[in-house]
């Protein structure tokens, strides 16, 4: 996979993070930078393992699917994608209370939530053969990165735009599996 299909996937992949930590950021009073680096080193850390867990289901797997793998990688990646654009178009959900902090268990059930579609995406990365090391890490730091500033525009910014990035983000992930694909059937 080249640097810049690299960089696409791990911006693509943290836009999730990226919008639960404005909706996250925005439901807490006045959120500081603290909690915005927990918030973005929770998600970051959770977001770096569960494409390496994909990325190890998929290499298993891939012996039985190597003429095909383009093919899966397009499909995954478009329902991937189109799951965040979907969930872009959707109202978003009354804020409840304003605590000063979130739980532990509440930043992890959410970033796990966040990050299920990186597990997908490690089992495709398993089948087109790309570096799982440097892939993961980089979703890793684009999910720190962005779940940390997240957390402290959220406030500013509201739902509204976490939506805008899910959807672009959803539709990078989309253009990346036509990628994927094009590459593997018209220019083999």
């Amino acid at each position: 996979m080249t640097p810049t299909a690299t960089l696409v996937l791990a911006f693509g992949m943290s836009v999730d993070a990226f919008a639960a930590a404005i909706g996250k950021g925005a439901s807490l009073h006045r959120p500081r930078l603290g909690e915005a680096l927990r918030t973005g080193l929770i998600f970051g850390v959770v977001e770096t393992l569960t494409p390496v867990l994909g990325w190890g289901l998929g290499l298993a797997a891939a012996s039985y699917v190597d003429a095909v793998d383009h093919w899966l990688a397009f499909v995954i990646l478009g329902v991937v994608g189109g799951r965040m654009v979907l969930g872009a178009l959707h109202a978003p959900r009354p804020l409840e209370e304003r605590p000063q902090r979130h739980s532990l268990w509440l930043l992890l059930a959410t970033a796990v939530g966040t990050s299920i579609d990186a597990a997908a995406v490690g089992v495709t990365l398993a089948f087109i053969g790309a570096d799982i090391a440097h892939t993961a890490l980089a979703i890793g730091a684009a999910t720190f990165l962005m779940a940390t500033a997240g957390m402290l525009v959220g406030r500013y910014l509201g739902v509204r735009m976490g939506r805008i990035a899910e959807g672009l983000g959803g539709i990078g992930l989309i253009l990346l599996g036509a990628k994927i694909l094009v590459e593997h059937t018209l220019m083999a």
